[in-house]
Order: structure tokens, then C-alpha cells, then sequence
């Protein structure tokens, strides 16, 4: 499985290169997204790409990608110091496929790394419940193509919204979410909502999926995450 870390930061390179490298993943660096343009990127499996670089920016070599049929299903992880709303839209709209925040936690790169290959594909999962189709949690289980969540067997009853968010937290076990990265996620585009509706949203999902509740915690300050 194949790398490529693009960042205009040295040691940010040399020590995503490490600890990828010690996950068994074969991982090169750029120094700039000129650099990486360059390089045969179809022979990648996901870049890293950091969104502000001297000369050429993360989302400016993001949108050559996605416009080049030989790159555009290369997935993107935005390494990104931008926190706000705009910038997390903007890159989503282009096609990002997850973000990482600086400062970066090398358990959580490796984490998102590894959801972000199986997602696309490009990574057996772990057990054979987890496919393309169908993610499980224990005896949760739901069928992206079916559209139905089960536990213990039994059908739940789960708005489009809900089955939305549980799809969200079984793909990305461990991720803690912002109110914000939800709304932008699971709501309809252009709906306006506040942060308290998603807290609503939360607590009836964790009622109709029974003891498995429990798992989607809060992270006072920061967001939800299922663990």
C-alpha cells in the first residue's frame, strides 16, 4: 500500500513517514505540491496533503487531481492548521475524503489512514462483517446498500438522518467528530440548524440503538465520537 506525504515542513514529513512506514505502508514525500504533481501519482493509494504551502496550496493541487480522470479517485486526507467552517467546506466540496487537524496525534493519522483506504476500497477489512456494504459493531450491523440497521437481527426503525450519523460513526471507529464536521456530513446542504439539534439527533440515536448507546460518548469541548 502506498503513501505519498506532501507537506512543505520537513520534520512533519520525516515523522508521518515513520510512523506510516511502521504500519507496514510503503510512504513517499513531497516538499511542495509542485514536487508531487511531478510525480506518477496514479501509482499512489491515498496522499496526504497539507492545505497551505508555499507556492501551489493543497486545494489547488486537489482540484487539478480531481479534474485528471488518471487521479481523481485517489483519496485525500487534508493535513490542515485551518479550523473554520469555509475552509473545511470548500475542501469537502472538492472531494477531500477526511481532514486532520494540527497539531497532529500519529495514533489518530494512522487511524483515519487506515478508514480512509478501506472506504475506498483499497483495504480488506479487518472482520468479515466490515465490507463495502455492511459494517458491524457487535451485533449492530448496517447495510449501506439495503439501507437497514439491525441489532440482534431485528430491523430498526432509524430516520434517513440517523442511519446518516450511524454510518458516520461505524466508518470511523475511534474519531472524535466536532457538532460542526456532523452537520456538514449528515444534514442536507443549505439546512440551518443549530448546534442543540444535533445533541436531539444524538440522544435519539442512542436510545433506538439499545446498549450499544452507551458507545457514542461526549468529548466535552470537542464533539461525539463512537468507541
Amino acid at each position: 500500500m502506498k503513501l505519498l506525504v506532501v507537506d512543505d515542513e520537513e520534520d512533519l514529513q520525516e515523522i508521518l513517514q515513520y510512523n506510516l512506514a511502521s504500519e507496514g505502508y510503503e510512504v513517499s514525500t513531497a516538499s511542495s505540491a509542485e514536487e508531487a504533481l511531478a510525480m506518477e501519482l496514479a501509482s499512489f493509494d491515498l496522499i496526504l496533503l497539507d492545505v497551505m504551502m508555499s507556492g501551489m496550496s493543497g486545494f489547488d493541487m486537489a482540484r487539478r487531481m480531481k479534474h485528471n480522470s488518471a487521479f481523481a479517485d485517489i483519496p485525500i486526507i487534508f493535513i490542515t492548521a485551518l479550523g473554520g467552517e469555509e475552509e473545511r467546506v470548500e475542501g469537502l466540496d472538492l472531494g477531500a475524503d477526511d481532514y486532520i487537524s494540527k497539531p497532529l496525534s500519529m495514533r489518530e493519522v494512522k487511524a483515519r489512514v487506515k478508514a480512509v483506504l478501506r472506504r475506498a476500497g483499497r483495504l480488506k477489512a479487518e472482520t468479515p462483517s466490515a465490507s463495502t456494504s455492511c459494517l458491524a459493531f457487535g451485533t449492530l450491523e448496517l447495510n449501506t446498500e439495503s439501507k437497514v440497521a439491525t441489532l440482534d437481527g431485528q430491523s430498526l426503525l432509524l430516520s434517513k438522518l440517523e442511519f446518516e450519523l450511524l454510518h458516520l460513526f461505524l466508518s470511523n471507529i475511534g474519531r472524535v467528530f466536532e457538532r460542526e464536521d456532523l452537520l456538514l456530513r449528515c444534514w442536507p446542504k443549505g439546512t440551518v440548524v443549530l448546534d442543540r439539534t444535533v445533541d436531539v439527533s444524538i440522544t435519539r440515536l442512542r436510545k433506538k440503538i439499545g446498549p450499544y448507546g452507551s458507545n457514542i460518548r461526549t468529548r466535552f469541548g470537542y464533539g461525539y465520537v463512537f468507541e
